[in-house]
C-alpha cells in the first residue's frame, strides 16, 4: 500500500502542478525520486535500491526517446524517471504501457475539444514517419497543440502500481 500511496501523491501533485503551470519543477521530480529511493532503502515498497536506481534508469530509457523527437516535455521525461524508483524496474516498464495510452487519449480528447483531430492526427503520423523531422513546425507556439502530460503519467503509473 506504500507504494501505492507514494505514486499517488506523486502522481497526483505533479498532474496538478503541470495542469496549473505547464511545467514539472525539478524540486518536484528529485523530491519524488529521493521518496522512492528511501522507501527503498527503508525495506517499505518491496523494491530494493538498486532496483529502485533500475526504475529511474529504465523509466529515463523509454521516455528519452519522446523527448528527442519533440512529443514529450524535459519535465515528463525526469517525472516518470523519478515516479520508476518508486515502481522499481519491473512495474515501470508497465507503467509506461498504461501511460502511452493514457496520453494517447488525452491527447484525442484535447483535440476534439480544440476542433483539431485531423491536423493532429496528419502531425502525428507525419511525426512518427519521418522521425521527428517536423518538431519545428508542431512545437510552433501558435499551433496549440501542447498539453499537460503529467495526468498521464500518474495514471499509467496508478495503474501499474495496483499491478493492473
Amino acid at each position: 500500500m506504500a507504494v501505492v500511496a507514494a505514486v499517488a501523491a506523486s502522481g497526483g501533485a505533479s498532474a496538478v502542478v503541470d495542469v496549473w503551470s505547464r511545467r514539472v519543477p525539478n524540486t518536484l521530480t528529485l523530491g519524488i525520486a529521493a521518496l522512492g529511493v528511501s522507501l527503498a532503502a527503508s525495506h517499505v515498497s518491496g523494491v530494493s535500491v538498486a532496483g529502485s536506481l533500475a526504475g529511474f534508469a529504465i523509466g529515463l530509457m523509454l521516455m528519452l526517446p519522446g523527448h528527442l523527437i519533440g512529443a514529450t516535455g524535459a519535465g515528463d521525461v525526469k517525472l516518470f524517471a523519478a515516479i520508476g524508483t518508486i515502481l522499481g524496474p519491473a512495474h515501470v516498464v508497465v507503467a509506461f504501457v498504461y501511460t502511452a495510452i493514457a496520453g494517447g487519449l488525452l491527447a484525442l480528447i484535447v483535440a476534439v475539444r480544440r476542433r483539431r483531430l485531423q491536423e493532429t492526427v496528419e502531425r502525428t503520423a507525419a511525426l512518427v514517419r519521418t522521425g521527428g523531422s517536423n518538431v519545428a513546425e508542431i512545437e510552433h507556439g501558435s499551433a496549440n497543440n501542447r498539453f499537460a502530460y503529467a495526468p498521464a503519467i500518474a495514471l499509467g503509473a496508478l495503474a501499474a502500481a495496483f499491478g493492473l
